[in-house]
């Protein structure tokens, strides 16, 4: 739903007051209503080191939710089996897999990334996934304040700009002891490769392990300047989340 123009006052005054209203509740409320508040609800899941979380309370709340999971057809085969595993285990009816099918003929050889990561992650996620959000009023995601600098004011419900689409961020506010201890004790199954040192899981050829004392994120794209795929840019620029909630 893409328009020219900022997202209306009404959409606007709409998050504000969800994110007043919801300030200080749960992950699981701010998942009861935003299913109540948003039509058409997604959920985008890349079957990541920490996605089992929200798939988890999202499935203990409404399991027919469609899960967007994008093949780039460049990601480890340990997530192409963990994608299965947890689908299964958690009972979601309405998994969909994207991908691009102009990947075959504008990277013939899988070499973009070494040239242009960022025209890489254009096509075979940002593309795609801005394809299939165009039939929905808005879609979660497992975002978390404390995964970089440019995630610190993120509320709960966002206006993604440039669309008439809703952000909804119910992990907005979990610390990284959350996410070890909600898997621990609903004794969800986790990324094989989380315990080989990958604490953040992308494409093959983009993510590294991680070494002690490093930050989570330091093995994506690691030597350059860039730490987002995409999927939360508009025209190439970073959404500066909470301004567009306030």
């Amino acid at each position: 739903m893409p328009l020219d123009h900022a997202p209306t006052t009404l959409l606007s005054a709409k998050v504000a007051r969800l994110n007043d209203q919801l300030r200080h509740h749960s992950a699981t409320d701010v998942l009861r209503v935003a299913f109540d508040e948003v039509p058409d609800l997604a959920l985008v899941s890349s079957f990541g080191a920490e996605s089992v979380v929200l798939l988890h309370l999202t499935a203990m709340v409404n399991r027919d939710v469609p899960v967007l999971f994008i093949n780039t057809e460049m990601l480890f085969t340990q997530t192409l089996v963990y994608q299965q595993e947890v689908a299964e285990r958690l009972g979601l009816r309405n998994l969909r897999i994207l991908r691009n099918r102009a990947n075959t003929t504008r990277d013939p050889h899988a070499t973009l990334h070494q040239s242009d990561p960022d025209a890489c992650c254009a096509l075979r996620k940002t593309q795609p996934l801005q394809t299939a959000l165009e039939s929905h009023g808005g879609w979660i995601t497992g975002r978390k304040r404390f995964q970089s600098g440019k995630r610190a004011d993120m509320e709960f419900f966002e206006v993604e700009p440039g669309t008439e689409r809703i952000k909804v961020n119910p992990l907005a506010h979990w610390q990284p002891g959350d996410v070890v201890d909600y898997i621990a004790e609903n004794r969800l199954p986790r990324h094989p490769m989380v315990a080989q040192g990958y604490p953040s899981i992308g494409c093959a050829p983009c993510t590294s392990p991680v070494t002690a004392g490093e930050d989570p994120r330091a093995g994506r794209w690691r030597n350059t300047e860039k730490d987002e795929c995409g999927i939360h840019f508009v025209d190439g620029k970073m959404i500066r989340t909470g301004s567009m909630a306030k």
